[in-house]
């Protein structure tokens, strides 16, 4: 669908969350408390698939899905303390699940389009310096055409 637009929550399947040492809490759907004061920058908190595997993992995609035909713009609700960062990181697989390639966000908004042969993609929330933080969700919009530029 043209200027479509998804929204992304935190669900509360755990086995694609960063447990050890970890306090979540479930406030509402569009807000999540993490708090993990041991956890090493780098670490993946949360991971998001636009394709699953049902039988195996038991949850449904939760990204869109999306091509490197048209550009997308993301948009991520997180609250930190002051100075703490996160990285948003989406790797793009082919249909033989080979890596395409990857993007590194920083910025609360961002432009981007996928390589051309991407199949699928995984979205990680990873830590950037955090130790508490609440998600709300990350928002995935097709631009129009000329929005872009």
């Amino acid at each position: 669908m043209a200027g479509g637009k998804w929204t992304i929550y935190w669900n509360e399947y755990s086995a694609d969350t960063y447990l050890y040492g970890s306090e979540i809490q479930y406030h509402k759907k569009d807000d999540v408390e993490f708090e993990n004061l041991l956890m090493p920058p780098g670490t993946v908190i949360k991971q998001w698939y636009s394709r699953t595997n049902f039988q195996a993992k038991k949850i449904e995609p939760a990204l869109p899905m999306i091509d490197g035909e048209r550009s997308y713009r993301i948009t991520v609700k997180i609250d930190t303390l002051p100075r703490e960062n996160w990285l948003i990181r989406l790797v793009f697989q082919d249909r033989y699940e080979e890596e395409a390639g990857s993007l590194t966000l920083r910025d609360r908004v961002t432009e981007f389009r996928c390589p051309l042969k991407t199949y699928s993609y995984t979205m990680q929330l990873i830590n950037g310096g955090m130790t508490k933080f609440h998600f709300h969700y990350i928002t995935i919009q097709e631009l129009e055409h000329g929005t872009e530029e």
